[in-house]
C-alpha cells in the first residue's frame, strides 16, 4: 500500500501562482510514474502533468507553459508549480502514483491521494 498526501490547495485570484505538494510513503519502491490529475465541476478527471522515473514529463495542452511538475525522488515527493492561474483551473487536484509497464504502456497498479481543492476566483 502507498499513501499519498497532497497539500497546498487554496483560494487564489486569477493570474496568481500556487504550488502543490504530494508526499508518498509506504511500499513505494516499484513506483515509476507520479503525476497530477484534476476534476473540475461537471467534468471528467483529466491528466494535468506526470513525471516518470526516467525524467520524462507530460502536460495537458491547457497547462503547457504555465504549470511545471518536478520531483525529489530521495524524499518521495512531487510538486506542481502553477502560474498564471485561470478560473478554468478550478478543480480538485489529485496526486497519482503508478507502476507502469512501459513496454505495453499499461498500468499494473496505481494509488490516489484524497485531493486538494484549488479555486481560482476574484
Amino acid at each position: 500500500q502507498v499513501q499519498l498526501v497532497e497539500s497546498g490547495g487554496t483560494l487564489v485570484q486569477p493570474g496568481g501562482s500556487l504550488r502543490l505538494s504530494c508526499a508518498a510513503s509506504g511500499s513505494i519502491a516499484s513506483i515509476n510514474v507520479m503525476g497530477w490529475y484534476r476534476q473540475g465541476p461537471g467534468k471528467q478527471r483529466e491528466l494535468v502533468a506526470e513525471l516518470s522515473s526516467g525524467g520524462t514529463t507530460t502536460y495537458a495542452d491547457s497547462v503547457k507553459g504555465r504549470f511545471t511538475i518536478s520531483g525529489y525522488s530521495g524524499k518521495n515527493t512531487v510538486y506542481l508549480q502553477m502560474n498564471s492561474l485561470k478560473p478554468e483551473d478550478t478543480a480538485v487536484y489529485y496526486c497519482n502514483a503508478q507502476k507502469r509497464i512501459t513496454i505495453l504502456g499499461s498500468v499494473a497498479y496505481q494509488y490516489w491521494g484524497q485531493g486538494t481543492q484549488v479555486t481560482v476566483s476574484s
